[in-house]
This record gives structure tokens, sequence and C-alpha cells, in this order.
């Protein structure tokens, strides 16, 4: 075992917490229901194949953490993203619209009519913040709507993102049953009991599932390598962060020397200008013909008499 302190419960940000949690047919619904708030309810589902080949060999494979079909026919897509990931909301575009796209027949497509199923895309996002989020929204449903009213347009193309690092609230701030998801996702590694908000049996699932005592030993190997790999990269993320404000740190010293470089040259250069025009006063040009030549002002060249 590697060297740590043994938890209580498993971190279900890791990726064998979160196929072990998620993994679980009735956890998964339980979870899907409190996420879709009522807009759907879930009864039964089936776990698809998260591995879609490209239609060429250059377009390649996309491999999916979860992928699952809900009894009546729609598509969701279960991303668990623990780094900050380049193009984030476009690369959920692209696996949402994959998804979309292998439903299509190879042929008959006019008998079809596009009969395109419903498709939703939840990301669990932990350690990261939104790309152009505002640090305060930890959560985000969007679908397609209108620019100006916000009215809905379509609502069957969803993504909903799960902003952990945004989730700051205690146990006893905990508003609701999508407040508790947070709150479990976020603090279950660091817990040493079932929290009192979390007596439901949806939420005891989850718990007796995440129990570290109960994993065997090869799924305790497995997590405790999972875990180490989730150290690994938040440490890596860590010393980018530091270097990029090191970075930011000299790009801010560098402008501001040159910003003191173009004052101090400026200086020099109207010294220049001043000293020109006084010895133009002195042969006697106009105050206009020394302005054009020096690029002076009147005013400063009508100081010097």
């Amino acid at each position: 075992m590697l060297a740590h302190a043994e938890p209580v419960f498993i971190d279900p940000t890791t990726d064998e917490g979160f196929k072990r949690l998620f993994g679980d047919k009735v956890n998964l619904i339980n979870f899907l229901n409190i996420i879709f708030r009522g807009r759907k309810t879930i009864t039964d589902l089936t776990y698809r194949d998260t591995e879609r080949i490209g239609a060429t060999e250059e377009i390649g494979k996309v491999i999916f953490d979860l992928v699952v079909q809900i009894s009546t026919g729609e598509e969701i897509i279960i991303e668990m993203q623990t780094s900050t990931q380049t193009n984030l909301k476009q690369r959920m575009l692209y696996y949402a619209s994959k998804v979309i796209s292998d439903t299509a027949p190879k042929g008959n497509r006019k008998a079809w009519g596009y009969a395109i199923p419903e498709v939703y895309t939840i990301v669990l996002m932990d350690g990261f913040h939104m790309p152009g989020g505002d640090h305060k929204t930890y959560f985000h449903d969007t679908c397609l709507c209108h620019r100006d009213s916000g009215q809905i347009f379509y609502e069957g193309f969803g993504f909903i993102y799960l902003e952990l690092i945004n989730f700051v609230k205690s146990e006893a701030e905990v508003e609701d049953e999508l407040d508790k998801v947070f709150f479990m996702l976020k603090n279950m590694s660091t817990l040493k009991t079932l929290p009192r908000i979390m007596k439901s049996a949806v939420f005891q699932r989850f718990f007796q599932l995440a129990s570290y005592a109960k994993l065997t030993k090869e799924e305790r190997t497995m997590y405790d390598i999972s875990l180490k790999r989730k150290w690994d990269a938040e440490a890596v993320r860590m010393y980018q962060e530091g270097l990029e404000e090191q970075l930011g740190g000299l790009e801010k010293q560098l402008e501001e020397a040159k910003k003191a470089v173009v004052s101090a040259e400026a200086r020099g250069e109207h010294k220049k200008a001043m000293e020109t025009a006084l010895k133009l006063t002195k042969i006697g040009l106009s105050v206009k013909q020394i302005a054009e030549a020096t690029g002076l002002s009147i005013k400063e060249i009508e100081k010097l008499k």
C-alpha cells in the first residue's frame, strides 16, 4: 500500500472511485435524477460502449468515461475531469456530436428523418475553474436558447457542468439534494462518518459503496494507484500554476520597465526639443515656425521668451 493514512471513504473524483460509485446502476440513476432537477424521471438505464470509432482512420476514436442510454431513449455522457483541458467546452461539444452522429443509419436517411435522440453531457470538474466562468457559480445547466430572450430553442442537446472548486458550503449551509451531491463529491474522501444530512437511502448507498474498508485487496491496490495518479496530476498542476504566476510577475516587471524606458526617452526627446526651440527663439524665428520645427506646442514655446 502507498504511504498514506487509510481513509474511511474513497475519493469519488479518482478514476477508480468514479467507476465504483457510478458504475452502480442504482447510484447513477439517483445521481441523474437529482442533477436533472425534476426535468426527467429516470427509472432504468443501460451502460453503453464507451469507445466510439471514427469514420476514417485519420479521425481516430473517442473514449468516454461513461455513456448510458435511459429507458426513454436519451443518451447521457458522464465525464470526470480533474485537470484543466484545452478547449474544454469545444471538446464536450465534439463528444456529444459524436454520440448523435453514431445514431444515424448508414442508409435510408429519408425514412429516418433525422430522428436523433436527446443527448446530454454531464461533466464533473474537480480542481479547476470553468473557462470564462465567474469563480462563484458551481452548477452550470445549459442548452440551446435564443440569445436575446433566453427562451429555450432546443431542450434535447444539453450540457451540465459541476464545478466542484466553486462549491464552498459547509454541511450546515447545504440547502437541497443538489447541494448534497456537491458536498458529497467534494468532501467524501476526508469525512470520517456519514454526515447527518446524508441519512437518506440514496446517499447511504453511495457511502456504503465508498467504504474503503469494504474494498478487496485488489480493489484497494487499484484505488491507491488511482489516488496517487490524482495527487501527481495535482502536483503538476500546482507547479504549472506557480510557473505561470512567476512568468506573469516577470511579464509585469518587463512591461513596467518598458514603460519606464519609453517615459525616459520621451522626457529626453522633449528636453532636446525645448533646447532647440530656445536656440531658434534667439535667432528670431516666429513661434509658429518653431512649433512646426520642434513639434512643441505654442504655449510651451511662449514660456521660453
